[in-house]
Parts: structure tokens; sequence; C-alpha cells
């Protein structure tokens, strides 16, 4: 196998997004970090058994990026929460964190809600797309037949080491590779990985040290999956 076979085999598209850098519209079709600003008439921001409020982390109006994902078909808008302190890797969602996905027929209105102890400052994102997104080396998404080719090509003296044929992109992104920073992870047969949202400085994110959060969702049952880890 050569080497275009394998990055063809590996690569998937991704979109990254960049935080700010450019005047917001403020309008419905915008997506943010640190701002979640389109609810349902009868929605709040979300809390957990205490009361307590989990935070706006992210809102994605998807019908206005150039990006396509098939587990999020007919989501026309998805609001991301996460609760401070971070949830424990792969807790359930609910408790410490929640994904809320609208489709076309619901009805969404503007609310400008505050969050006690809300952290991330909001800016608007700028999405630009990643044609090919490559997995991580340790656990991050290499099949064990295509590990073995690059291995016989760094033996054979073709290349020094994986990273000469492949980028990664460790930004905020949808679709791609997750960014682990320890070995990698499976959450369970049926997940992909769908989302990511990385530290930055920016917005005043750092998950734990330097790591991301990163969300999965199962191709049947619809069920969503956070991890994170860091360095």
């Amino acid at each position: 196998m050569d080497i275009q076979d394998i990055q063809h085999r590996l690569a998937k598209p991704a979109l990254k997004f960049t935080a700010g850098g450019f005047r917001p519209t403020y309008s419905d079709e915008e997506s943010w970090l640190g701002r979640v600003f389109l609810f349902r008439e009868d929605e709040e921001l979300p809390r957990n058994s205490a009361g307590e409020t989990l935070l706006p982390f992210a809102q994605f109006y998807l019908p206005a990026l150039p990006f396509h994902n098939p587990l999020l078909e007919g989501v026309r808008v998805l609001t991301v929460f996460v609760a401070n302190p971070f949830p424990e890797p792969l807790e359930p969602m609910g408790e410490r964190w929640l994904i809320r996905e609208y489709r076309a027929e619901d009805v969404l209105v503007r609310k400008e809600l505050t969050a006690t102890g809300a952290f991330l400052k909001p800016f608007p994102l700028k999405p630009e797309a990643v044609p090919a997104d490559f997995p991580l080396w340790d656990g991050g998404g290499v099949p064990e037949d295509l590990e073995r080719e690059i291995v016989a090509l760094e033996q054979a003296g073709t290349i020094e080491c994986y990273y000469d044929l492949v980028e990664h992109c460790y930004e905020h992104k949808l679709g791609g590779y997750p960014s682990f920073c320890q070995s990698g992870i499976d959450p369970g047969d049926g997940f992909e990985f769908v989302l990511q949202i990385s530290s930055d400085a920016k917005i005043n994110l750092n998950v734990v040290h330097n790591g991301s959060l990163m969300f999965w969702k199962h191709r049947e049952s619809g069920e969503w999956a956070l991890y994170f880890d860091f360095y």
C-alpha cells in the first residue's frame, strides 16, 4: 500500500472554527462560543438536580455552515451546555452537560439569559473547511492494518514517522477526528465523533490543562457522549 492509499483511507473532512476576528452580525444564523440565545418558548437555561445552572458553551446554526454530517441530518440549531466543574469523562448526558437539537418545525425565540458563574467570553465563529483531517497516532483512530503499513514505511526509510503523512486539526471543529492528549478512547460501538470545543485563551476556556471537550453521537439511538483529557 502506498502513501496516497493510506492518506485516502484515513482522511475525513472537517470544519474548523475560529473565535472572533470579525464584526458579528447578531443574526440567528450566526454560530457562537460562550453564548446561547435560541430557545423554545418554554425553555430556560438547563439546571442540574441541585438547581445549579449549566453554562452556555456553544450555539451552532447548521444550515449556514459549509459542512454536512449525516448524524446531524435535519438538525437546524445545536446548543451545548456544560457545568463548572466539568462532568466526569463519559458521564451520561443530563446532570452536568446537555446538548439540545432543534429541527425546522421547532419554533425558537431569542432569549438573553444570564448564567451564574459563566466564564466563557462570547465570540462569533468563523468557519473554515478542512478537506482532510487525520487521526492522531496513539489510539486516535488509525486501523491496525494501516498501522502495520505505516510502520513498514518507517522501517523502509520511506518516511521518518506517521506525521510526515498527515496533519491534524486541533481547533474547535465539526467532523474530522478527536484531538486526544493521552491515548485515545472508544466511547462504544455505534458512536461517531461529531464535535470538539478546544482550550482557547481568547474565549477564556482551559479544559483542565490545554485539553478539548470531544462529543460523539450514536448512529442509531441518537445518544450523545462526552469525553475530555488533557496534558
